[in-house]
């Protein structure tokens, strides 16, 4: 989730104990170009345990020199992202474009397999279109080329995140591979969680939109499911002090003026959950004083009654 999954917020999620997390999707020619600093590395924080890189791209050459690049920082897996969605992804021919033409996004993974010792796993959707559902086929043929795992977002990429998640259709691709299969999309807790993997036999979920707000859901579902350790999860003055920390994690990351905006979204999304006043809310979201901010939150973060007035 570009724009989201920060190294602030990996971080964070990290801390609960959750499996793995993912980069936000990094373009391969860019970042090879552009050769980063230190400030680029760290956000991408390759050499971080349990975190994936995941690169997306067009041509075979950017896509396996950037894979290239990233385990040499300490990359434990490369995940090659053909499921985003956005205009600007797709009108590049990149991310889930490439469901249109499996040939060549075949070329790109085998570029990608051949250039690093790591292992490789491959992000997509259900297929373009309603018309063009061949996520199967392309599973198969990227197991065949040394993809070790497969995670499905149950929509096409014209659906873009509308209507419902298609989690059964995601079986179809689990019987054409061996490799693990990870069934995405709407799942926002252990109950879904759980109807996802009955309904397209996966062997496990990765959750993206759901833990917006929850950083500790992915330790919570694994715990649910599989009796990983449980999650501490904050409440009271440890939920203040949780966000509190995450926010000045995030001005410290950024900078103040870029940290500040960056913010709003996160913070959004825990007074979401509280049902923070929308008066509270509107001054915590408009405030340019990180200190007033910080003031504002133990009471925005007071759960509210369901009934309670604006």
């Amino acid at each position: 989730m570009a724009g989201i999954t920060d190294r602030p917020f990996r971080d964070l999620v990290r801390s609960f104990g959750a499996g793995l997390v993912v980069s936000e999707m990094v373009a391969s020619q860019e970042m090879v170009q552009s050769k980063p600093g230190v400030r680029e590395r760290a956000e991408l924080s390759a050499d971080v345990a349990n975190t994936a890189v995941q690169l997306a791209g067009r041509e075979a050459h950017w896509m396996a020199e950037a894979a290239r690049q990233v385990a040499d920082r300490g990359a434990a897996i490369i995940d090659i992202n053909m499921g985003c969605p956005a205009k600007k992804v797709t009108n590049g021919y990149s991310g889930s474009a490439l469901l249109k033409t499996p040939d060549h996004a075949l070329r790109l993974i085998e570029a990608v397999v051949g250039a690093v010792d790591v292992p490789v796993t491959l992000k997509t959707r259900l297929g373009w279109d309603d018309t063009c559902l061949n996520a199967p086929d392309v599973a198969r043929r990227a197991e065949s080329a040394g993809v070790q795992m497969i995670t499905i977002h149950g929509r096409t990429r014209c659906q873009f995140y509308k209507g419902s998640a298609d989690w059964a259709a995601i079986a179809r691709v689990k019987e054409q591979v061996n490799v693990p299969v990870i069934a995405n999309g709407d799942i926002i807790d252990t109950a879904t969680a759980r109807r996802a993997l009955a309904q397209s036999g996966g062997d496990g979920v990765m959750i993206g939109r759901g833990a917006q707000g929850k950083p500790w859901l992915l330790a919570q579902v694994a715990h649910d499911l599989w009796n990983a350790p449980a999650p501490d999860v904050p409440q009271g003055d440890a939920l203040v002090a949780m966000v509190s920390g995450h926010y000045q994690t995030m001005l410290s990351f950024y900078g103040a003026d870029l940290g500040l905006r960056v913010a709003r979204k996160h913070l959004g999304w825990y007074m979401d959950d509280a049902r923070t006043r929308s008066c509270l809310r509107r001054r915590l979201l408009t405030s340019k004083d990180p200190n007033e901010v910080l003031r504002l939150l133990p009471d925005a973060l007071a759960r509210q009654p369901e009934d309670a007035a604006a």
